[in-house]
């Protein structure tokens, strides 16, 4: 398979607009007769479907939430990018794009990247209107701070809870849509299956989790807006539910799946506190704008962190990364922040964190002006760990959080299967092998209020004469029965061990072998665990309950069973990208000084993967990147 990622012509800050003048268009009387469907309802699945919706296409919305308000974009914390330059402090579409480029170490196409950059114009003033309260200055002027990898302010805020202010805006665009039923919305349904038709994606097979239902719906197009898979580390910043089925599911239909081990680690996470956790809580990055982060220069502390004096401290990202200091982007800060932890100068009561220090900042701001800007976050942090940060350094570590890897998508956002689209986390098309903080916000937006209304549109265009989707076809009822069957060979199993026990195991395997650090010995070892972990599951796992009714079990194991392929399909992804970039740092692959040593001789290019079958190996496709408006360099923030 030839991969063609359908770059338009032109200079690159003219690519987005030449693809727009030439896109293809259905008129008003025809999107009526247009079906599509779009699974997930986060902040790129109502703000697409809603989108779509206000087009006058026949949408159908689906989420396993009971509300599309609880979709994970609501625990985005810090903030959203944009390249307005209201701090007049050199911004410009140009440098967002060189920053995310650069942050995510020249793996990713620049014209995507730039595309994103030029969005974040726009992305703004969609949010002022649809009410999100973004920071004001005094005067009434939108307020910026800094986040990791850029030198100026270019993030929009709404305190420490701007993903939930976007939803909030979205989820409303999204719910007019409803009342004007332009959109049924399906809560507590999960997509199960992606049905193809002559080699396009008609629909999909969802459960409805209420009834244990199985269900077929059909439609020209699908979208697939279901997030990351970051939670199959099981200990992780994500929500419990969040998960990877929908765009593996996807993959083993014939959707490449992109970079899958680039998964990111981010440094600002509550760290462990015992066995008994089911995830971790992110302290956003904003935080890092006014707090220092340091260890103590003795091992093994034992003094409270108030009674180390100056020079007794580490502010070992200051000392290493002077040029960007505590605001070096989340994969050089996370890997800073294990090397000083396995070293022996990790702190807490298992010696597994790092502080973050806000004594200088209230000492020069004043605490009233720290709790405006972060008084929320301080507050979770209280009521999580009761300690009073105001009083004494945050403690934190790093933990598993975003996937830059995700199905493969050109640059109209479909994927290798005509007429499946994936947006947001669930691609992998924008980041490259790191994701700069404020991006993810940003990228789900623009896919879904932006991009993603173009491209499809284009591609329903050579859809207006096929005629209403059949759900009775037989390649609707072949896809139910073959659902059906895995969810009674879950519940036949009838075994000892519960799914949280492999889907912990499983976590422990890739975060040992394919963490913040990797190499060959260890993924080689790590594809055999999992297979023999795998195997051990479809023999022992206990799945109790029934399938035609509310199973919670049920669903985890579904998903855990997915974690086993994905988990697979990383490790392979980290063991033939022989350098380190990004969150990928393989130990046999870095510089004297512990950096990452890119290799873009032999690995400038994006590996694309082919499902081959059931306990076969994958089969790589590779995309090759040019740069034609910057040379890739030594990615350095000393």
């Amino acid at each position: 398979m030839k991969l063609d990622a359908k770059i338009p012509n032109g200079p690159l800050d003219q690519k987005w607009t030449n693809y727009k003048k030439t896109a293809k268009l259905v008129n008003p009387a025809n999107r009526k007769k247009l079906d599509v469907i779009v699974v997930g309802t986060g902040l790129a699945g109502s703000s697409v479907a809603a989108s779509l919706g206000e087009m006058g296409y026949n949408i159908k919305a689906f989420c396993f939430q009971d509300s599309p308000r609880r979709a994970h974009s609501v625990a985005a914390q810090g903030g959203v990018n944009a390249a307005k330059n209201y701090k007049n402090d050199g911004d410009s579409v140009y440098r967002m794009f060189v920053d995310t480029l650069k942050g995510g170490d020249f793996r990713a196409r620049e014209a995507n990247v730039y595309r994103m950059a030029e969005c974040s114009l726009n992305l703004i003033d969609q949010a002022v209107a649809q009410g999100v309260p973004f920071g004001r200055e005094y005067g009434g002027y939108l307020n910026n701070r800094s986040f990791g990898g850029v030198q100026v302010s270019r993030t929009f805020y709404a305190r420490g809870q701007t993903g939930q202010q976007l939803l909030l805006g979205a989820y409303q665009a999204l719910m007019r849509q409803v009342g004007k039923k332009s959109v049924q919305l399906f809560s507590r349904h999960e997509m199960l299956d992606v049905v193809i038709i002559d080699g396009k994606a008609k629909g999909i097979i969802v459960r409805n989790l209420d009834t244990g239902e199985i269900e077929r719906h059909a439609a020209h197009a699908v979208v697939l807006a279901t997030g990351g898979y970051g939670k199959i580390y099981y200990l992780s910043t994500l929500a419990m539910g969040c998960n990877g089925s929908a765009i593996w599911r996807a993959h083993k239909k014939g959707a490449l799946m992109a970079s899958p081990s680039w998964i990111q680690i981010h440094p600002t996470s509550l760290p462990q506190s015992g066995d008994y956790q089911s995830k971790l809580t992110l302290m956003s990055e904003s935080l890092r704008n006014d707090g220092r982060i340091w260890v103590p220069a003795k091992e093994n502390e034992t003094r409270h962190p108030n009674e180390i004096p100056e020079q007794e401290r580490d502010y070992y990202l200051e000392r290493r990364y002077p040029a960007f200091g505590n605001l070096a982007p989340r994969d050089i800060s996370s890997r800073a922040a294990k090397e000083r932890i396995d070293a022996g100068f990790g702190i807490g009561p298992l010696k597994n964190a790092v502080y973050l220090d806000f004594s200088k900042a209230i000492a020069e701001q004043g605490q009233d002006k720290i709790k405006e800007k972060y008084g929320n976050l301080f507050d979770m942090y209280l009521k999580i760990t009761g300690y009073n940060a105001y009083d004494e350094p945050m403690m934190i570590s790093p933990s598993a959080h975003f996937s830059m890897g995700g199905l493969w998508v050109d640059y109209e956002l479909m994927t290798t299967i005509p007429g499946l689209f994936a947006l947001g986390e669930a691609n992998f098309a924008d980041h490259g092998a790191n994701r700069l903080g404020a991006n993810s916000l940003l990228q789900a937006s623009v896919d879904g209020y932006f991009i993603a209304p173009y491209t499809i549109a284009n591609y329903l265009s050579t859809e207006i004469h096929a005629g209403k989707v059949s759900p009775d076809s037989q390649e609707f009822v072949q896809a139910e029965q073959d659902v059906k069957q895995q969810i009674d060979d879950l519940i036949q199993i009838k075994g000892t061990k519960t799914v949280d026990y492999y889907h912990k195991t499983l976590g422990k395997i890739l975060y040992d072998y394919c963490g913040l650090a990797r190499n060959q010995e260890g993924l080689k070892l790590a594809i055999v665990k999992i297979k023999e972990l795998k195997q051990e599951f479809h023999q022992n796992v206990c799945v109790s309950g029934q399938a035609n009714n509310m199973n919670t079990e049920l669903e985890k194991a579904g998903r855990v069973a997915d974690y086993f392929e994905i988990g697979e399909l990383m490790c392979y992804d980290a063991l033939t990208r022989k350098e380190s970039c990004g969150a990928h740092f393989r130990e046999e692959h870095q510089t004297p000084d512990g950096e990452a040593l890119r290799n873009d001789a032999d690995f400038q290019f994006i590996s694309a993967w082919a499902w081959t079958g059931e306990n076969n190996e994958p089969e790589l496709i590779k995309e090759q990147l040019t740069f034609e408006e910057i040379q890739p360099i030594v990615r350095s923030y000393k």
